[in-house]
């Protein structure tokens, strides 16, 4: 039974709920500004803590594969002890977490700050999203709520950029995680007034061993991957490889099991739900176009971290109007179809970002609009099909299977995508360097294009423009390459959607259009 039980579905919300909703966007908004603003602020870490490659990579993702990692955990934990307890212990361990990141003197303590700050932020989503769904139990109005929790996530992605680029530009790189601390004191000060509480007193106990075997399952893999495409294939990337899939089949079987799961395979038997959280996951992947639009800004084509921020913003406002319009269409077209269009909009966006290199700094500005505005759809209806296909005990399980399989699409679209065109740019960096370049030189060049522009500004006028001019242009090729392959996999996205989802209906105002929930 639930302790708190939410009202039957179809029954309209009323005050309470709406401003419990704003409650919800402050993590929400916590969560999103601390994803943005380390894009930003990764060229000021990298000169500042000496990073290489790796650590730079470790820094970016550790974030992400431990928010996925433990979203699952958490997510059922919510479910045990409470949903809005849990919300608050980890928006308060997540401010905790962002002053460490703050001062952290080393890339290794940076890395140690950004995993814990992971492990706190996979108590925000699942709990917020699984509020969300026993709060509104109309499905028209669970779509509008959904659209605003994500556009309260673009608000942050926005705000992020901007305030941390006026943070770049007057202070050290280390302030810009500050930014969310303000935010978790009004969360604490205002969720006991506003937000209901809720818990599954009938959910077990919570299995440590499958905890362990899904992060024993994560990071072997990802380690693996980002040690082949740094070095080429080698025995011990492939055993951590072979070590993480070993742990992840333990994972499953165990999971089949328990009486009480981590992770409730029965969800994935569902067609739709499995179509909807898999398309997440591939979508998210595609996000990693974020990590070289902003890096192309700011070192291809010179822009101060400000002004990338700025230039940022039409992509986040056509998230926003893609967020706040998609429940609107859906009640008149068919997700499937929505979602397939919206895509076909996105592919053309990476199509036209990928001609940067002809077109410049206004290629990578309006793909980056299509892109955003066409996965709107997808973000929104993807997450309302799984949450409505549900029974209410379930939320906080499906919020953070679904939450689990994007920011797991995410870290993995930026390992795999940034590690390959890391090696892409490695390898065509070879065959332009200028003659006669000390190893030393050559070998800092080969980190990154911000380390080979700051050796280059070291050089004689001359090499130091033509080693300029050869290591932008080896990460444009790199660029190119994982800007192609987001735009197959969106296309691929679409194209199953379409198929797999084609019998459901446009979204009703009464109760759900689709079937009941799955038991």
């Amino acid at each position: 039974m639930l302790d708190g039980t939410p009202l039957p579905e179809g029954t309209r919300a009323g005050t309470r709920e709406w401003v419990g909703l704003a409650v919800l966007a402050l993590p929400t908004l916590l969560v999103s500004i601390d994803v943005s603003v380390i894009l930003l602020a990764l060229p000021h870490i990298s000169a500042s803590l000496e990073a290489d490659s790796t650590q730079m990579l470790w820094i970016m993702d550790i974030y992400g594969f431990l928010l996925a990692g433990f979203m699952i955990t958490m997510g059922t934990l919510g479910d045990r002890i409470g949903r809005r307890k849990l919300l608050m212990i980890g928006g308060t361990a997540f401010a905790g977490a962002s002053i460490l990141a703050a001062f952290s003197p080393t890339a290794e303590l940076l890395i140690i700050s950004r995993a814990l700050l992971g492990v706190a932020g996979a108590t925000i989503t699942p709990s917020a999203m699984a509020l969300i769904t026993n709060m509104f139990r109309n499905e028209a109005q669970r779509g509008t709520a959904l659209s605003i929790f994500f556009t309260c996530f673009m608000g942050g992605m926005a705000l992020g950029p901007v305030v941390g680029g006026v943070m770049l530009e007057w202070f050290w790189w280390g302030s810009v995680f500050l930014i969310g601390v303000p935010v978790m004191v009004l969360l604490l000060a205002l969720a006991p007034a506003f937000l209901p509480e809720f818990r599954d007193r009938s959910a077990g106990r919570l299995d440590l061993i499958s905890v362990a075997l899904s992060l024993l399952t994560t990071l072997p893999v990802v380690y693996g991957l980002k040690e082949i495409a740094k070095a080429g294939i080698d025995v011990l990337p492939l055993i951590s490889i072979a070590v993480g899939l070993i742990m992840g089949t333990i994972f499953i079987l165990r999971q089949r099991r328990l009486d009480h799961p981590l992770l409730d395979l029965k969800l994935l038997t569902n067609p739709r739900v499995a179509t909807a959280i898999g398309g997440m996951a591939f979508v998210a992947s595609a996000g990693a176009l974020m990590l070289f639009t902003n890096q192309y800004m700011q070192l291809v084509a010179g822009l101060s971290p400000l002004q990338a921020g700025l230039w940022t913003l039409p992509g986040v406002a056509a998230s926003v109007v893609g967020f706040m319009l998609s429940p609107v269409f859906a009640k008149h077209i068919p997700p499937a179809r929505l979602i397939a269009a919206g895509l076909a909009i996105a592919v053309a966006g990476a199509v036209v970002v990928a001609q940067a290199g002809d077109w410049g700094l206004y290629a990578v500005i309006i793909g980056f609009v299509a892109f955003n505005g066409g996965c709107a759809p997808m973000v929104v209806l993807a997450n309302g099909i799984v949450m409505t296909a549900v029974a209410p005990e379930r939320a906080g399980a499906a919020a953070a299977l679904t939450e689990t399989s994007a920011e797991t699409g995410f870290a993995l679209g930026i390992a795999v995508l940034g590690s390959a065109a890391a090696a892409m740019y490695r390898t065509s960096l070879d065959a332009s360097l200028p003659a006669g370049l000390p190893a030393q030189t050559v070998a800092a060049a080969h980190e990154t294009l911000a380390s080979a522009l700051a050796v280059a500004a070291t050089l004689p006028a001359e090499t130091a423009t033509l080693l300029e001019a050869a290591a932008r242009s080896a990460f444009m090729g790199g660029m190119q390459m994982a800007v192609t392959v987001v735009a197959i996999i969106l296309a691929g996205v679409g194209l199953t959607v379409l198929t797999q989802l084609r019998h459901l209906r446009p979204l009703s105002d009464g109760t759900a259009a689709h079937p009941a929930p799955a038991q």
